[in-house]
């Protein structure tokens, strides 16, 4: 009797279903256009004037002073101001947050719960999107939390820029990616889990630990860093076999590796085990950087962080002082170098290094070392956008790619500075400010 009973109740429903109206379909958004007296591509170089560009939905429909306007456009008219695409911040730390007190700051995000940083990281991110950056790769954080964040934002519970992300980044025992000074018998010793690794399969492991729980980049630490007491700056922390097993391992499962490296050798020996992208790059010299332009590897140079850190660099303990110095000034040369021979460059910054959300300093920072305008601001559109593997759909104002937009006051390519200031930013068709 039960089962005739449930049987019916089961018609009874398939019966109401079929008849149940499907909901309607949410009304498609209207158009928005943003108009502005200059449009800079990201892709030509040039400024055209008027600028002009029309969304529908997440994506550019046209852009251009004859671009169709349609009838029920919701027009935003900026004046004298240049629209741009999004800002791609190639190396950020959007899960760490900005500390001037180093030792307080370090301590500080390692005692935090996983969920408790989690918060802190959400304003991060909030905070890096209105000032223009629409697009981050994230490179390296503790617990996962850059993965959730990531998700977080994909999902619509925060608010933040599109993020690719490397889960924790991985170095050698001692070295400026283990990030762990206290004492084994009071806290578990990190392994390839927290992307501590020694010798090749150590070092595959930790790729693959990574790439487990949700990876988009492998970032690696080949040599020393300034914000870490105990390494020298320049001296490689991984051997040549450490460096081809992460390599092959993150490249067979389509990763792209980015490499921090203030040292020559370091960077050479990333180099030739095929990273796609050395950072920082504080002491390279010119026949590395030759090699660099010759395998087609990217240099993000982090000027705004070298810049801050020399500026900070007598509130730091005496030993990381003293790297940040000598960082800084071989920095101002390697850049020089850089530019002269034709290195390819991404846009990126070491956010956290400074207070989220300054990020757009770098553009000036880049020209202020001889590099033009335009070729500065095509570090973030084109330079950062292939870099990540993403220039198919954003990184440039081109109909079809994603609404990733800014505006800021001015002639842009007169005053540089002007990106620090927007006036509108859109990711995705959504103004998320508008001043």
């Amino acid at each position: 009797m039960k089962h005739r009973i449930a049987s019916l109740a089961a018609g009874l429903l398939l019966a109401l279903s079929a008849h149940a109206q499907a909901p309607a379909a949410a009304p498609a958004p209207k158009p928005l256009v943003l108009k502005a007296a200059h449009l800079f591509d990201g892709r030509s170089g040039t400024l055209v004037s008027p600028g002009t560009v029309v969304i529908q939905g997440e994506r550019i429909t046209a852009i251009g002073a004859n671009a169709a306007i349609p009838a029920d456009a919701k027009v935003i008219d900026l004046g004298d101001a240049t629209l741009l695409p999004g800002f791609i911040d190639a190396h950020t730390h959007i899960a760490s947050d900005h500390n001037d007190n180093w030792a307080q700051g370090f301590y500080e995000d390692m005692l935090r719960f996983p969920v408790e940083q989690s918060f802190h990281a959400e304003r991060n991110a909030r905070a890096t999107l209105r000032a223009g950056v629409t697009t981050v790769r994230e490179v390296g954080a503790a617990d996962f939390v850059d993965v959730a964040l990531r998700n977080a934002i994909n999902q619509h519970l925060a608010e933040g820029p599109t993020m690719l992300v490397a889960a924790h980044a991985i170095g050698s025992t001692g070295g400026h990616c283990d990030g762990s000074p206290i004492p084994p018998d009071r806290m578990k010793e990190p392994g390839p889990l927290e992307g501590v690794c020694n010798g090749p399969e150590s070092c595959r492991q930790a790729v693959r630990e990574q790439m487990k729980f949700g990876a988009d980049v492998i970032k690696i630490c080949a040599s020393g860093g300034v914000l870490s007491e105990a390494d020298p700056v320049d001296v490689p922390q991984l051997t040549p076999d450490e460096l081809k097993a992460i390599m092959s391992e993150a490249h067979a499962w389509r990763r792209k590796v980015a490499a921090h490296c203030h040292g020559d050798l370091a960077a050479k020996l990333a180099i030739e085990a095929g990273v796609d992208s050395i950072e920082h790059g504080s002491f390279l010299k010119p026949d590395t950087l030759q090699l660099m332009k010759q395998k087609g590897v990217y240099l993000t140079p982090t000027r705004m962080t070298q810049e801050w850190v020399l500026a900070k660099a007598d509130t730091y303990p005496p030993k990381i002082a003293a790297k940040a110095r000598a960082a800084a000034t071989a920095h101002s040369e390697m850049m020089k170098n850089a530019l002269k021979i034709g290195v390819l460059m991404a846009f990126g910054t070491d956010a956290a290094v400074y207070p989220h959300g300054k990020n757009a300093e770098e553009f000036g920072d880049l020209v202020a070392l001889g590099m033009a305008p335009a070729a500065a601001l095509m570090t973030s559109s084109i330079g950062s956008a292939k870099l990540l593997g993403i220039d198919a759909d954003t990184g440039t104002l081109e109909a079809g790619k994603y609404a990733d937009v800014v505006a800021v006051p001015g002639d842009v390519l007169k005053n540089i500075r002007a990106t620090e200031k927007p006036l509108l930013v859109v990711k995705h068709g959504q103004t998320v400010r508008m001043d």
